[in-house]
């Protein structure tokens, strides 16, 4: 039974999601087996740019909410079926908010998958001009909510626009 033609991107946003996890739990599982084995936890890329560092981080973004991880993980469940709830039920979506949802659902489960079986997330990219290291999950959370503000911003316009008519000199 093919898919209806509305539901068939909001499908392809979950697998997409789903890939996006499976990637970041991949790479996750190569860094750790790679670094996590030896003396050395670090590994240079790119001299003075880039290094695969590895980071047990038992906190939530940039070290915060150490001490009350519990409600990271319960609000990681509450805004992760908020998403994929929002991904059937929202009627103004654009190719920004179909992305936002993607990247965020992805990579607030990806980071909640390393709290629940590790007990902690695992970090390993440090871009070496900005002292934080993070994961491809933390890659999707920020690309994701970018997306977002940008799909905000067009749907803001959009509807100044509609508001002002078609008449409405251009801004």
């Amino acid at each position: 039974m093919p898919l209806k033609t509305e539901r068939a991107p909001k499908v392809a946003i979950l697998i997409s999601s789903v890939l996006l996890i499976v990637l970041d739990q991949i790479t996750k599982s190569v860094i750790e087996n790679m670094l996590n084995s030896g003396q050395e936890r670090r590994m240079t890329i790119i001299p003075g740019l880039l290094e695969l560092s590895y980071l047990e981080n038992p906190a939530a973004a940039f070290g915060l909410f150490g001490n009350v991880i519990w409600l990271v993980v319960i609000l990681t469940f509450v805004v992760a079926g908020v998403i994929a709830a929002g991904i059937f039920l929202y009627k103004k979506h654009s190719f920004f908010s179909y992305a936002a949802s993607a990247l965020l659902l992805a990579g607030g489960v990806g980071n909640l998958i390393d709290r629940i079986t590790r007990g902690y997330v695992v970090d390993f990219i440090h871009v070496m001009f900005f002292d934080y290291i993070f994961n491809v999950a933390d890659c999707c959370v920020t690309i994701g909510v970018v997306c977002l503000a940008v799909h905000c911003l067009l749907y803001a316009y959009r509807e100044k626009k509609s508001e002002d008519g078609p008449d409405a000199p251009e801004a």
